[in-house]
């Protein structure tokens, strides 16, 4: 059993129930429509600088791998986010009436 400072004993799973419920990846983010839309191409974006960057490091090559997996990755990611929202199953009110 834990205790915490009100000397209430809790088990483990309350206290994972309560602390899971406060983190920053268990809550909805509600972002205006103009950033929402625009992130998948900030991602690209984000990818494409890196990788080109790597062409202006000359000392430091040691970095040069960091730099392109974290290219890959946004660029992955940002074609990724794209794809699913274009390709979304379209939610139609109108259902194709059956006739007799």
């Amino acid at each position: 059993m834990l205790t915490n400072t009100s000397s209430e004993s809790r088990t483990d799973g309350e206290t994972e129930a309560q602390v899971g419920d406060k983190t920053l990846l268990a809550r909805k983010i509600w972002l205006p429509k103009l950033i929402y839309d625009a992130l998948p191409f900030f991602y690209v974006t984000a990818g494409f600088a890196a990788l080109f960057s790597t062409l202006y490091i000359n000392h430091w090559l040691w970095v040069v791998p960091h730099y392109v997996l974290f290219s890959a990755a946004c660029v992955h990611l940002g074609w990724s986010v794209y794809r699913k929202r274009r390709t979304a199953p379209a939610t139609s009110a109108e259902e194709p009436a059956e006739s007799a």
